[in-house]
């Protein structure tokens, strides 16, 4: 499996706009520079762009939200790590073969795919595999 780069890491918080004044400053933004709502995965974003690799800092849109029993039983902190693949089933595939579980299938977000490996399964980090193409971050440069 080739990983074409690291895509994003995600911050798990309770506030996400208490949570920008705080990291807006180190970051030398005075805004996210993608922020949307998902709400198949009931979290809200503030994305930022630090190097052409994603800082996300994720708020639960629910109680039974992941990033909601993230914090529950983590409290605040990085909750994933994102590597770009180019085809996120492909990807799958070669791992699953590999011996790697996954935790359900391929998901979709915009125009891409994306699938998590559990946290047990790689030191203890939820590892996300992603084939988006990143053209808001391009037209950015």
């Amino acid at each position: 499996m080739k990983v074409n780069k690291l895509d994003h890491i995600c911050i798990a918080v309770k506030n996400l706009e208490a949570a920008r004044k705080i990291w807006e400053p180190i970051l030398g933004k005075d805004q996210p520079d993608d922020a949307y709502v998902d709400e198949p995965e009931k979290i809200r974003v503030a994305r930022y762009w630090v190097g052409g690799v994603g800082f996300e800092l994720m708020e639960s849109l629910a109680p039974d939200g992941e990033v909601a029993k993230f914090i529950e039983k983590r409290g605040e902190g990085v909750m994933l790590v994102s590597l770009n693949v180019d085809n996120t089933r492909a990807a799958m595939e070669e791992l699953k073969a590999k011996g790697y579980p996954f935790i359900g299938g391929a998901r979709k977000f915009r125009d891409c795919e994306f699938a998590f490996i559990p946290p047990k399964a790689v030191n203890g980090v939820l590892l996300e595999l992603i084939d988006y193409k990143w053209h808001e971050l391009r037209s950015k440069s």
